[in-house]
């Protein structure tokens, strides 16, 4: 058996200082996943307590410094910031002449592409939009998460073979997205990921208030079932009352909603009317029973509650 080591990560050629700029839940993720792949991270920057505790988590000994100073230090820049502090925070760096030519800028947001890095780019900085279609606790399972993750990423042309192996050796799956489709990408994602999160809580809520004592239980294999039959065959996974056209059932899910949880009851004429019109486009809902159960949705939809005529 060979007893020769492998080669360290960190002998390999090329391999890049790492800055992160807002120690949000994303930005320490990517950096340890980079360090990994033998990148060094050598500064970040953070201003809350928790930013500081997420730093120290995930990039142990790495000093926190303002954003300036990371600039100063690292030739990749993961500028991570929630999106509406982005193009303020890019203004300000090429503003005061923190960019340096051929440095390597980095941004994770799904709403923008590369052209909020415009700044940068005019102070000789190389822009890069790499956003990761994943949902992050801020703990060091977020890394491991990373491994297939797809990317959604933005670059000019002659970035674009650096950006995707950037997204490689973090583990992920690069996915091109023009820089005008960058906004109806991030949607597309919030609606599938983030209203996921919003339903899934409010169907624990009412387990619970149905008597059962583990609703997460309950759910847990229904939700996968359906999220893998969902992913597999689309609109064809449609199952359940509105899908059948069930309309007395679902007149008594809105009753018992508004008894119970009223704020749940706009979000359920929604989604059902949602469903209703994907299933009847579909073939899934049979017209006959389509009448029915539209009129059910559409006089709840009326009600004094719902903000309807009064």
């Amino acid at each position: 058996m060979s007893t020769s080591q492998q080669p360290d990560p960190r002998d390999r050629p090329a391999r890049l200082t790492v800055g992160v700029v807002g120690a949000g839940r994303v930005g320490p993720a990517l950096a340890a996943s980079l360090q990994l792949a033998g990148h060094r991270p050598v500064a970040v920057s953070g201003v809350s307590d928790a930013s500081r505790r997420r730093a120290a988590l995930m990039l142990p000994d790495v000093p926190v410094l303002t954003p300036a100073e990371v600039l100063q230090r690292a030739e990749l820049v993961l500028l991570t910031v929630p999106d509406d502090a982005l193009p303020g925070l890019v203004e300000g760096l090429a503003g005061t002449g923190a960019v340096r030519p051929g440095q390597l800028l980095v941004h994770t947001s799904g709403r923008y592409g590369a052209k909020v890095l415009e700044p940068a780019l005019r102070a000789g900085g190389l822009p890069l939009a790499l956003h990761p279609a994943m949902t992050f606790t801020g703990t060091p399972v977020d890394v491991q998460r990373l491994a297939g993750c797809s990317f959604g990423v933005t670059a000019p042309d002659e970035l674009r073979l650096a950006a995707e192996a950037l997204v490689i050796e973090m583990g992920g799956e690069p996915e091109w997205i023009a820089e005008e489709n960058r906004p109806l990408y991030h949607a597309a994602l919030a609606l599938g990921a983030n209203h996921l999160v919003t339903l899934v809580a409010q169907s624990m809520e009412l387990l619970r208030t149905a008597g059962v004592e583990a609703p997460d239980r309950m759910l847990g294999p229904l939700l996968g079932a359906a999220l893998d039959n969902a992913l597999r065959s689309g609109d064809a996974a449609l199952t359940g009352p509105v899908a059948r056209g069930d309309a007395g059932t679902v007149a008594a899910h809105v009753t018992e909603l508004r008894r119970h949880a009223p704020q749940a009851v706009a979000g359920y004429l929604a989604m059902a009317r949602a469903t209703a019109d994907r299933a009847l486009a579909h073939g899934l809902l049979k017209p006959e029973f389509a009448e029915d159960l539209l009129g059910v949705l559409a006089a709840d939809a009326n009600l004094p509650e719902n903000g309807g005529d009064r």
